[in-house]
């Protein structure tokens, strides 16, 4: 390519950048390009339409009115009233590998752009941003988008939408003329927060089709916007959604926009959550030992904490094998319910009259890793804190937000809140044989203001700080997010924690929705996955041992149960659960994720491949009752053609219930080809509505 021309390209993908008309220019992102493309810029210039510009235009990546663009621009501000419209020209361009970096500058409205674009060698594009005000006034900006282009063959898009306790379901639709936003407000990124936004084809499958996706790395206010003009032309984008006078740039100030991390893939949406997941899994934080099976306790004893019922479950999760037991809500001053105490981050003596140390000691005597809960960016009114610094929340003028949960939100951006919440957190960790906090954050931001300025950009990029002190200052310490479930879980957050509690539905039928879609953008390895308890919290559900265990089995698995409650036999499964989960974690979190296109709405067909193909393990779950008689076939795709694999049914918390006679002979064992396995398949159990088998496929 030329010096003023770059294409970043792996074995499945390509982007293509080039400078036209000082403007800089996406002239394609897809499959990869290969050959002589040296005249792509004449080749996709096209025709002087009737009433249009009289020659064409090229608007680049900015989407600048001033080049003859006439949807949403990238780049929207003003310095009061002046310098709205921008025209600006790339003055430098640096490409060394799969990196490129090109400085844009519009000198009448004195403003200097560097943009990054980085392709993983699993060609997942990460897009960043610095804009930076080089004039003597201040500069007022009100939105950074970042965009990528989209070739007519997507006609639809697939996003997200949630509430508490059933987060990222998908939603489908054909691209229609016009703008689609998804914003999230909530100073979060939300139950309701898209965690991906993905143009396909008509006919993308699991397994089959073009599909582009992007995500936002960022976890406060935010949007994507998929844009389809009248002239035809395409884009997806995302980016910080900003609210009014945010960001207010001075001389020499610059924004640092949050990455957009995008994924082109001709495989299916199997095939973007495998490029996502190797690009997660490549990072230098990313949990490296084997995830610790955990027992939360929140379940079992919501805010009564009581030493001795404490000092019985650990036992029984000593005797069926857990490594991690995580105290949940409850332990500090006067958190009797959740009224009162959040922000008061001492041990409360009323409930612990000699500390944690003791329970704590125990926990380890069992060989066992303890964990504690924190929501460290709320208080309660409730509280000493808020007594004595009403003046430390979030809030506009002299209002006080509605309440949410009994709380309001902490400001942390202000110096004493953030001390405040910094000094208490690191002193109980430090006092404690303390290697893992739960971290919650149960309410939205509304009325978010910051010294008389709205404070969602500062609230977010302070508890970042926050994590990056607590583990700098406490080595080894590993932090899960929760947010009343997942309602943050988004890529700005994913380097500075190691675990994302995926919902606070336990409820298995419901889980293997939310955990499906949850992973089409974060590997397993990185969401908690428990089983509950017989009865559900949430749904008032009653489901087998055996189907919730198969269904915590595909992810950074756990128990939130009271278990001394649990049966002989019950233990006994969790028992043989907590090593078969041992044994194969290995595979569970590094292999290729695979959501089987079954052809029967009725069921799923997942699991987990090896890499080398050598081994798999798949889940076959029964959600509803089927119409026909026999269920389709069971279908394993990403298997080696040509070898012979052994396949047999396992059942490592009991068997589940089925509704037949006698169960196809082949779960027995058999002998079968890789070919055969993808083809022509398996004859599937009739299980009753809500049961799950587990499926071992090795190579013989």
């Amino acid at each position: 390519m030329t010096k003023q021309s770059a294409l970043l390209r792996t074995e499945g993908s390509s982007l293509l950048l080039e400078v036209v008309d000082g403007a800089l220019v996406i002239g394609h992102w897809g499959a990869p390009l290969v050959g002589d493309i040296t005249d792509t810029a004449i080749a996709r210039r096209v025709s002087i339409a009737n009433s249009s510009w009289d020659h064409p235009q090229n608007p680049g990546i900015m989407r600048e009115s001033a080049r003859g663009f006439l949807g949403r621009p990238t780049l929207s501000g003003h310095r009061n009233g002046t310098a709205w419209s921008t025209k600006f020209e790339v003055t430098d361009f640096h490409h060394v590998d799969n990196r490129c970096i090109v400085t844009l500058r519009d000198f009448h409205a004195e403003l200097e752009i560097i943009v990054t674009f980085t392709m993983d060698s699993f060609g997942v594009i990460t897009q960043g941003a610095t804009l930076k005000n080089i004039g003597d006034s201040d500069y007022c900006l009100n939105e950074y988008i970042h965009w990528l282009p989209l070739p007519q063959e997507a006609t639809q898009s697939l996003d997200f939408a949630g509430r508490w306790s059933n987060e990222r379901q998908p939603q489908r639709r054909d691209i229609a003329t016009g703008t689609w936003v998804r914003e999230s407000r909530e100073g979060r990124s939300g139950h309701n927060f898209s965690i991906a936004d993905i143009a396909l084809e008509s006919g993308t499958t699991f397994h089959t089709g073009s599909a582009w996706s992007t995500s936002i790395a960022w976890s406060g206010n935010s949007h994507y916007l998929l844009e389809r003009g009248f002239d035809g032309a395409q884009s997806i984008g995302a980016g910080e959604l900003l609210l009014p006078g945010e960001v207010v740039l001075g001389p020499g100030d610059t924004y640092i926009s949050p990455a957009m991390v995008s994924v082109y893939s001709a495989e299916g949406l199997d095939g973007v959550s495998a490029a996502y997941h190797s690009h997660i899994r490549a990072r230098s934080m990313h949990p490296q030992s084997p995830r610790p099976l955990t027992l939360n306790m929140w379940e079992a004893l919501y805010f009564n904490h009581d030493e001795a019922a404490i000092r019985e479950l650990v036992d029984a999760a000593a005797d069926i094998g857990i490594e991690r037991v995580v105290l949940d809500d409850g332990w500090f001053h006067s958190r009797r319910n959740d009224g009162a105490g959040l922000g008061d981050w001492v041990i409360d003596p009323a409930v612990w009259p000699q500390g944690l140390q003791p329970v704590i000691k125990y926990v380890k005597s069992k060989g066992i890793e303890f964990g504690l809960w924190f929501e460290g960016e709320m208080v309660n009114p409730d509280s000493d804190l808020y007594r004595a610094h009403p003046e430390w929340i979030l809030h506009e003028g002299d209002r006080v937000p509605p309440l949410w949960r009994h709380q309001l939100v902490l400001d942390l951006a202000h110096d004493g809140a953030y001390k405040h919440v910094l000094e208490q957190t690191s002193a109980i960790l430090g006092e404690h044989d303390i290697s893992y906090i739960k971290w919650d954050h149960n309410r939205v931001l509304v009325d978010a203001g910051h010294l008389g300025r709205a404070g969602v950009r500062t609230q977010t990029e302070a508890i970042y700080r926050l994590f990056a002190e607590l583990k700098r200052r406490h080595p080894g310490l590993e932090i899960e997010s929760c947010a009343s479930g997942g309602a943050r879980i988004d890529l700005g957050v994913i380097d500075l924690v190691d675990r994302f509690w995926t919902s606070d539905n336990n409820d298995a039928l419901e889980r293997q929705r939310i955990q499906r879609w949850t992973a089409q953008v974060i590997p397993p390895e990185m969401l908690g996955t428990h089983i509950g308890p017989t009865h559900g919290h949430q749904t008032g559900r009653t489901l087998e041992l055996s189907m919730r265990a198969i269904t915590a089995l595909f992810g950074h698995a756990g128990i939130e149960w009271n278990i001394t409650e649990a049966t002989h036999d019950e233990r006994a499964y969790l028992k043989t659960w907590a090593t078969y989960y041992k044994n194969n974690r290995a595979l569970l979190h590094s292999g290729r994720m695979v959501r089987v296109d079954y052809p029967d709405e009725n069921g799923y067909l997942h699991g987990v491949t090896a890499h080398d193909k050598s081994r798999a393990i798949f889940a076959y779950v029964q959600l509803t009752p089927t119409v026909a008689i026999h269920p389709a076939e069971l279908k394993f795709p990403d298997l080696d053609a040509k070898a012979t694999y052994s396949v047999k049914v396992v059942y490592p918390a009991g068997k589940p219930r089925f509704m037949l006679i006698s169960p196809p002979a082949w779960m027995e064992g058999v002998k079968i080809s890789g070919s055969a396995l993808a083809h022509s398949g398996l004859a599937a159990p009739i299980l009753a509505p809500a049961n799950a088998i587990l499926i071992e496929i090795t190579k013989i």
